[in-house]
């Protein structure tokens, strides 16, 4: 059986253990190579992982004959630009989520893959995770009948590291990640109801900054429509009192809640008044069995759930949201 061999361009935190273990530790995968702008920095990551190779330069490490496939981990500003050079190597690309700065960006790499007949696999590994895939078969299964509206809402207090103007997170810095925490989390939130019930068709709301920390929005509210007519709302607020996180997924049977972070357990409500509680935890290296997935795509053993065009779609449905706010803030 064939291995596929992978490099890493962004060794940071992201792949510390949520991901880069998984290319390890997943059936018919090797790591073989890392970069990181700093060389210390890279070479470390490589001795305490045990990866044979280490860069300093993307493009050293894509032209690296061993590396057979990249997955990209750096901040989205530089996304574009590692997936078309990966394309033109003819290297697959595994990127890190959000997908790119804007839909247009996305549009580019999807354009650029398909030209060279590179696959495009974006980070949205909730697609795989078996919490998530519960939900997905008991809306399937029709366990709350015909689904009729979705409402999610997550809040955060607001931390101090974004009291320091001069070493902002990059999280929170739009060049680099095209808006703040909401672009950061609230997309896996969207794509998963994109994965769950379709794409949305249309998007309205309101993006601001409340405490105006940082360049970046901290309150969005939302409604949007899926093609398949269900309806949805939305808050995310990055200045509040406590953390909350909770989706709600409503039927005509029942409705289904569950957290999009952590390991909460999913929550049933029937018609009849009946309540169920289903947990499964999350495993160490979250992305492990989403990277399975590719991996098998790419020996042509399966078809991996989320490619880069319907990682688009959520980012097009950000672009939608924080229209306004990214013209006042110009």
């Amino acid at each position: 059986m064939k291995i596929i061999k992978w490099g890493i361009i962004g060794c940071g935190n992201v792949t510390e253990v949520k991901s880069g273990p998984a290319f390890q530790k997943a059936p018919n995968s090797a790591l073989v190579a890392v970069m990181r702008r700093d060389a210390a920095l890279a070479e470390d990551y490589a001795k305490r992982h045990n990866v044979p190779k280490w860069y300093s330069n993307a493009e050293d490490l894509i032209n690296d004959p061993e590396v057979d496939a990249v997955y990209i981990a750096t901040p989205p500003s530089s996304h574009k630009e590692y997936t078309i050079l990966c394309a033109k190597a003819g290297k697959p690309v595994y990127v890190e989520k959000p997908m790119a700065l804007t839909f247009e960006e996305c549009n580019e790499m999807i354009s650029v893959c398909k030209e060279h007949n590179v696959p495009l696999f974006v980070a949205y590994y909730r697609r795989s995770l078996p919490r998530f895939l519960k939900i997905k078969e008991l809306i399937d299964g029709g366990k709350i009948g015909t689904i009729r509206h979705v409402n999610c809402v997550l809040y955060h207090p607001f931390e101090t590291r974004y009291d320091d103007e001069i070493n902002l997170p990059w999280t929170v810095l739009p060049h680099i990640s095209g808006g703040g925490i909401f672009v950061d989390l609230a997309c896996h939130t969207l794509d998963f109801l994109d994965f769950v019930l379709g794409p949305i068709k249309s998007v309205r709301g309101h993006a601001t900054s409340q405490l105006k920390a940082y360049p970046a929005e901290d309150s969005v509210s939302m409604s949007f429509l899926f093609e398949n007519g269900i309806h949805g709302s939305g808050l995310w607020n990055f200045t509040s009192f406590e953390r909350y996180d909770n989706a709600e997924i409503v039927g005509d049977k029942g409705k289904i809640s569950f957290s999009t972070f952590g390991n909460d357990p999913i929550h049933i409500q029937y018609a009849n008044g009946e309540k169920e509680s289903i947990t499964i935890e999350n495993p160490l290296h979250i992305q492990q069995p989403f990277i399975e997935t590719v991996i098998a795509e790419l020996l042509g053993e399966g078809v991996s759930p989320s490619k880069g065009t319907s990682g688009s779609r959520t980012t097009w449905v950000i672009d939608e949201v924080l229209k306004e706010f990214r013209e006042a803030s110009k």
